[in-house]
């Protein structure tokens, strides 16, 4: 009875070793795990933080992608692009020189022909050299060879300096003076040396095209009552020659040419309003960019800049204010925070002329209405006061 007890017991004991032996095992497992979880977060922690980093930062990680596919896309579908635009635009003419000049010459007195004549031609005219000038002409690009050139920073693709304005393109795999964006509808950069002539066709299609969605309202409007006219006798038709054997067919009520010539009209008009309305949206952004002096990626250098500079407390958040210093009611003086300026933008106005190239008066004639080869102010390289600024307007906090 008693070795039972002692065979009992021992075994019990050892029971309560092996419970307590995987206790410990377990517990000793779940603080490894605990210890590698912080590990690992520590360690993911330390190689993605960064001072800098906000949410547009993350979206941009998150779209590298989509900018890698759009990259080379585009560069391989340019020359698409510029022949689709070569070809509607020339389907426009062929439409207006074949179908309603001559309706223009048989029905709208001599002084409305001259002037759709005029104004119809000149619109033409910038419109194609403009254009053929923007695809032609080289953006600039920084010398490659060793120079004394004066860089703000070093393009990490190029291993070059670059000049002050300057960026990469990633399509054309350089970098671009003064760079505002590829357009993959001109299969070039739009840069220091033609953005003036990107800026001039956007402008000049945008009014041709505003220009014959207007005068072409009205042929429009009959032309489409012309087309629905055309289905309907075209139903009544089958319903009757249904009744009737083949020769009691009756001849088609609308001739090949009048089809063509209705159905162009109404292309003509939808495909003007549409560009009107893409292109004149497009050309007013540009046109509000250039009055500020800036490219589409300095807006968007500069509006996180300022607002880097605003959360440092160093910019004030309202605009129009001077720095200096002001008094209270106490006249206890108190410092007014200064406010961010582009650095190179001398005034509304003046950022026009300087864009255009208007040093004297009459070169709004000789080179705004008229097609103009002249090069822009400057090399791209430096920004210096250009010739037509009489004072330079320095600004407050250049950055």
């Amino acid at each position: 009875m008693r070795s039972r007890q002692r065979m009992f017991a021992a075994v019990m004991r050892l029971l309560l070793k092996c419970l307590r032996l995987g206790r410990r095992r377990r517990f000793k497992l779940v603080r490894q795990v605990e210890q590698l979880w912080h590990y690992g977060h520590l360690c993911l922690r330390s190689l993605l933080y960064n001072s800098f980093t906000n949410g547009d930062v993350v979206l941009d990680s998150l779209f590298e992608p989509v900018y890698w596919l759009v990259d080379h896309v585009t560069r391989w579908f340019g020359v698409v692009f510029v022949a689709l635009v070569i070809g509607l635009t020339s389907s426009i003419v062929a439409i207006v020189y074949i179908c309603l000049l001559p309706l223009i010459l048989q029905t709208y007195t001599p002084a409305w022909i001259c002037w759709h004549l005029a104004y119809g031609h000149w619109n033409l005219i910038m419109i194609v050299f403009h254009y053929y000038m923007a695809i032609t002409t080289s953006p600039g690009h920084p010398p490659q060879a060793k120079n004394d050139l004066t860089g703000v920073s070093i393009c990490r693709k190029c291993i070059a300096p670059k000049p002050a304005r300057t960026h990469h393109c990633s399509i054309c795999n350089r970098c671009v003076l003064k760079m505002d964006h590829h357009c993959p509808w001109l299969n070039n950069c739009v840069g220091h040396y033609n953005h003036r002539y990107f800026f001039s066709f956007c402008l000049f299609m945008t009014m041709g095209c505003i220009y014959c969605s207007i005068s072409g309202w009205d042929m429009f409007r009959d032309a489409y009552a012309a087309i629905e006219r055309m289905k309907l006798l075209e139903k009544e038709r089958l319903q009757v020659a249904a009744n009737q054997t083949y020769y009691q067919t009756p001849p088609p009520t609308f001739s090949f040419r009048q089809r063509a010539f209705h159905k162009s009209v109404v292309y003509l008009w939808v495909l003007c309003s549409s560009v009107a309305l893409a292109l004149g949206a497009l050309t007013l952004w540009h046109a509000a960019l250039i009055t500020r002096g800036e490219t589409s990626i300095e807006r968007h250098i500069n509006r996180k800049e300022r607002q880097r500079l605003q959360k440092k407390g160093k910019v004030s958040r309202a605009h129009g204010m001077g720095a200096g210093w002001g008094r209270a009611r106490c006249d206890v003086p108190f410092p007014v925070l200064q406010v961010f300026r582009n650095p190179y933008s001398y005034g509304g106005w003046d950022n026009w002329k300087v864009f255009l190239g208007v040093d004297v008066p009459r070169h709004w004639l000789t080179r705004v209405l008229l097609p103009s080869p002249h090069l822009p102010h400057g090399t791209g390289l430096s920004w210096d006061l250009p010739p037509c600024m009489t004072e330079q307007r320095m600004p407050l906090l250049a950055i």
